[in-house]
């Protein structure tokens, strides 16, 4: 953003005067802003009312006092032009354009939003087609509908693309602390990386919270997600949307792995966001990390009344990676002796009902186990009786208490969590918010919410301990084609990959080639056009002399023969055959245009189809990166030496990836996708077996 749009997204979030444009709609806007607790100027505009929601009104924007520093605006898609440039006339800060009917209804309405654009000049706007936007720090709410949400003077900053979702976070009864809600529609103006750069320096926000379908601008968006983690604000992201964008090229293995919610995913983890697959675990996780804070690490610390209930935990978090330190010998006695004789000392510790409800007993069992573990977080687990049945709960609010004022005084991250979600009342919750210990609901969600937001800041380390060069830039290509194999071969070769020993040979000297190459051999029929030969019977190996050749060829040229005006079944790559390799990789860099150059790694040869093993980086990427990707593979074991089979040299796998890498990234490459399929491992030695290549053509 301009210096100038900066300075009017303040005005937008934190206005002195706000103008309501259009009937019905405008007037909801009024009262919720009203009700929020808006005390500046609020001037409606409309040319056919005295009055609106007991104010004045303007007849028209060029009527007012001067610009105001945010709008509502709420009147028919084809009036909007006409009042967005009377804005930029009176010199109006930002706007939100309740109003539809743009890109969201195909070309036209695409036409007219990008004139929109245009016509906001230093303006800032949100939407159109959305809801808008609260700021619950400054009690103010720019917002079409009755919403909820509170702010206890810090918390979350979510952004959304679904209107209807941000309002139903609003409503949700889980005690969530909110600074803003942003509902950002077609997202023509402001995106969500503007508001996460803005808000990044405000202190009371402690986390992000985002609902994406796509983002259009991913370099932007980087810069935005780096700003945030090192201000030390998490990102949360709740993704929707299976589109494949950006599939240029589907023929390959590659290709159809790296489909646009896997190369996103990657992108999340590259700049250390948290992902998370449903809305009630955005909530947790930035419930948790807003009010418990962020561990350090995912070493917890468990208490249940329940063994049950301890269980539980460790299954659940067990799964999730979560680590339970146990006891050494010496102080499993000391906390023994602050159990009762029914209990057995563990981590989840099931601290059994005599002492349930005492704190006499129970805070200093919980202030021991916190200082003997030294863990980074730690929780207990409490579902809270019904009302009227609530005899008993005098006993779970003093647990609950005393490990609240434990994991306090040792200043670790701490939760209370319900097994079941709604088993936590909102006077409870309200109880332990004010103590700094987050009441998480539902088991499974509070569990995935502490183990992810424990692996924040060991991965945000990591990352601003890298050196974090952008990602290539986006560069989408036009007429592309593919090389034959051993065009493509020769290329990689020049780059100081290593190809089987090789001849391309025309039909008629096939003889003579083979005398080069040497018995046994592989011959494989060459057409830049046929990228699958072994479907199409293309492909013979093991060929022990001339007569099993001369009927190999004949036999790929039967199999070719109805496909005769496609490919050219007169040209030939006879190779030496190479002998059974420690296993077998498949390396595929390809170019988005949306996210840059993407990197896929897996198991190759027929496992690619097979067990579908892959992993996904952006480039450019770290050659330590490159290594723990293999290493995630199932081959990854063989390759590192599995149960005392021969291994391989893993520096050499990773210097032939990178090789290949700096071959398609390098300044003025137009190659659209590289793939090695199979890549053969040795122990000392790499191979590229089979290569695919395609190219925009000059």
């Amino acid at each position: 953003m301009r210096l100038n749009q900066t300075k009017n997204l303040g005005r937008l979030l934190r206005p002195s005067q706000i103008a309501f444009v259009g009937g019905s709609d405008a007037e909801v806007a009024i009262n919720e802003a009203i009700r929020r607790g808006f005390s500046g100027s609020i001037w409606p505009v409309n040319p056919s009312r005295d009055h609106m929601a007991g104010y004045k009104c303007f007849k028209s924007v060029l009527d007012l006092p001067f610009g105001p520093d945010a709008v509502f605006l709420a009147i028919p898609a084809k009036k909007v032009l006409k009042t967005i440039n009377e804005l930029r006339e009176v010199s109006a800060g930002g706007i939100v354009c309740y109003t539809a009917g743009f890109r969201e209804i195909g070309e036209t309405g695409f036409l007219i939003e990008k004139e929109l654009v245009k016509d906001l000049g230093d303006m800032v706007m949100v939407g159109p087609n959305c809801y808008g936007v609260i700021n619950y720090l400054e009690e103010y709410a720019l917002w079409p509908f009755a919403h909820g949400g509170f702010c206890p003077g810090y918390g979350a900053a979510i952004i959304t693309q679904s209107g209807m979702l941000s309002s139903d976070i609003t409503m949700s009864q889980r005690s969530l602390p909110l600074t803003h809600m942003i509902s950002l529609g077609n997202q023509a103006s402001l995106k969500s990386a503007d508001f996460i750069k803005y808000l990044s320096t405000s202190r009371p926000v402690r986390a992000f919270g985002l609902h994406i379908e796509s983002i259009e601008d991913i370099q932007d968006f980087e810069m935005a997600a780096l700003k945030a983690l090192k201000a030390n604000k998490p990102i949360v992201v709740l993704k929707t949307g299976t589109s494949q964008i950006g599939a240029n090229l589907t023929k390959s293995h590659t290709g159809s792995f790296a489909g646009s919610n896997e190369i996103y995913n990657a992108l999340f983890e590259r700049l250390g966001i948290i992902t998370v697959s449903t809305p009630s675990e955005l909530i947790e996780t930035l419930k948790f990390i807003c009010i418990s804070g962020i561990p350090r690490g995912k070493k917890c610390a468990a208490f249940t009344c329940s063994g049950g209930g301890a269980t539980l935990v460790a299954d659940f978090g067990e799964k999730l990676g979560l680590e339970f330190p146990g006891f050494s010998s010496f102080d499993s006695g000391i906390v023994s002796k602050l159990l009762p004789s029914i209990a057995t000392v563990s981590n989840p510790l099931d601290y059994t009902t005599p002492i349930w409800g005492k704190k006499e007993f129970t805070k200093p069992l919980f202030a021991n186990v916190l200082e003997k573990l030294e863990v980074d977080c730690t929780l207990i687990v409490q579902d809270y009786p019904l009302k009227g049945l609530d005899d008993t709960k005098v006993h779970y609010l003093t647990d609950g208490k005393a490990f609240s004022e434990a994991a306090s005084e040792k200043r670790i991250p701490g939760a209370i969590v319900s097994t079941i979600s709604e088993n936590i009342d909102e006077q409870t919750r309200n109880t332990f918010l004010s103590k700094g210990i987050a009441p998480l609901q539902g088991l499974a969600d509070s569990l995935q919410a502490i183990s992810k937001a424990g692996s924040w800041d060991l991965n945000r380390k990591k990352i601003l301990g890298r050196n974090n060069l952008p990602l290539f830039p986006s560069a989408p290509l036009k007429n592309l084609s593919y090389v034959d194999e051993w065009e493509a071969k020769t290329l990689i070769s020049e780059e100081g990959v290593c190809i089987p020993k090789g001849v391309k040979s025309a039909v008629e000297n096939i003889m003579e080639s083979a005398n080069k190459i040497g018995f046994p051999l592989a011959v494989k029929l060459l057409s830049k056009d046929l990228l699958h030969k072994t479907e199409l019977g293309a492909v013979h190996l093991n060929i022990r002399n001339e007569l099993e050749l001369r009927r190999s060829v004949m036999k790929i040229r039967y199999n070719l023969e109805r496909y005769q005006d496609k490919y050219d079944v007169n040209s030939f790559l006879l190779e030496e055959m190479v002998p059974k390799p420690i296993c077998e990789l498949i390396v595929g860099i390809r170019r988005d245009p949306h996210f840059g150059l993407v990197l896929t790694l897996g198991s190759g040869g027929v496992f690619a189809d097979l067990i579908n093993d892959y992993q996904l980086l952006l480039l450019p990427a770290q050659r330590k990166e490159i290594f723990q990707k293999i290493m995630l593979l199932k081959v990854g074991k063989i390759i590192a030496g599995y149960r005392g089979l021969i291994g391989s040299n893993s520096n050499m796998v990773v210097d032939c990836i990178d090789k290949l890498v700096m071959f398609v990234s390098k300044k003025g490459s137009r190659i659209a996708e590289l793939e090695i399929n199979p890549l053969y491992v040795f122990e000392e030695k790499v191979i590229a077996i089979d290569t695919l290549l395609a190219r925009e053509q000059s």
